[in-house]
Parts: structure tokens; C-alpha cells; sequence
């Protein structure tokens, strides 16, 4: 995550903000702690370690979404939170990383915070080898007209519609 000074008139109301700065190969020796990488004055820049990626078979339509674009990418979902790296005012720490386009949706649907960045070259290969090899195109079905449709009353069960007049039973006259 990198902390950058706010530009223009936004400056008025917020000096900096945080933003995705990159999604890069997880090294177990940095371990799971949040630290500092750089500190260039105004502009912070923070690794949050520790993050397993899995592609699921039941999640290959939100992987296949995410290579078919022009620019493939990685999900962030973070929360803004008290932290002992950083006592001054809440930051960003990232809960969840994915390839998916569904897992970004849900995300957002639930109103968290979500951020992407272009998923490198070797990401996205081995997104399109998971996608080539778990991905099913679903072929579209004919949907039949309503009108073909067999009636049935509330309960399911058949019923039927009659144009003629009812005999018998109504004795007026």
C-alpha cells in the first residue's frame, strides 16, 4: 500500500490518501507483520505479507472475466484500521487478494473496500492455463415461450382455462 499526498482542490479536506500500489510475490522470510518499505517524505510505501492465492474449479467464470479483459488484474479487499505500524490514524490492511472477478463483486456488494492493479505477465499465464483447463463455456439455451409453458395453479398442480359458459348450477331466470 503506498501513502501519497492528495493533488488539487481534494488537498482541502484530506492531505494524503492510501492507495494499491502493488500485489508482488510473497517471500516467507518478510513473515506476516506489516512494515515500512520506503519513506520518501510525503509518499509511504507498506508491504502486507503473508497472502496464499488459490484458483478454485467452481470459480473459473470469474477467472475467465478477468483474462478475457484488456488489462487482467488483481483484487485487493482491505479494511482501514488502527495498527501499531501506524498509531497516527487508521490504515489500509489488506484481508483478501484474488484473480476473480466474482470475488471482487461480492466484495464490493458487502460494501468493503476494494482496489486492483495490473496482474503481472506470469500472473496472468497462469491464470489463462487455470482457465483453459477448468473453464466451461455454458451453451445458451432456448428459453421456451411463456406461452408453450404448461398451466399450473399456485400449489403446482395442473389446471386449466375454459371460454365456455358454465351449465347447470346457476338457476337464474
Amino acid at each position: 500500500m503506498r501513502r501519497q499526498p492528495v493533488e488539487g482542490p481534494m488537498r482541502r479536506w484530506q492531505d494524503w490518501r492510501w492507495v494499491l500500489d502493488a500485489v508482488v510475490d510473497n517471500d516467507p522470510a518478510w513473515g506476516t507483520a506489516p512494515r515500512a518499505l520506503a519513506d520518501e517524505g510525503e509518499v509511504q510505501r507498506w508491504l502486507h505479507p503473508g497472502f496464499d492465492v488459490e484458483l478454485f474449479r467452481d470459480d473459473a467464470e470469474g477467472y475467465f472475466l478477468n483474462v478475457t479483459t484488456e488489462s487482467p488484474c488483481w483484487f485487493v479487499m482491505y479494511r482501514m484500521e488502527q495498527h501499531a505500524a501506524w498509531p497516527d490514524a487508521p490504515m489500509p490492511v489488506p484481508c483478501k487478494v484474488s484473480l476473480s472477478y466474482h470475488d471482487a463483486g461480492r466484495w464490493l456488494d458487502a460494501q468493503e473496500l476494494v482496489e486492483q492493479v495490473p496482474a503481472p505477465p506470469d500472473a496472468v499465464a497462469w491464470l489463462q492455463a487455470f482457465v483453459d483447463a477448468h473453464h466451461v463455456i455454458e451453451p445458451k439455451r432456448r428459453q421456451r415461450p411463456q406461452s408453450f409453458m404448461a398451466l399450473t395453479d399456485r400449489f403446482g398442480n395442473p389446471a386449466s382455462i375454459s371460454t365456455e359458459k358454465r351449465r347447470g348450477g346457476g338457476g337464474h331466470g
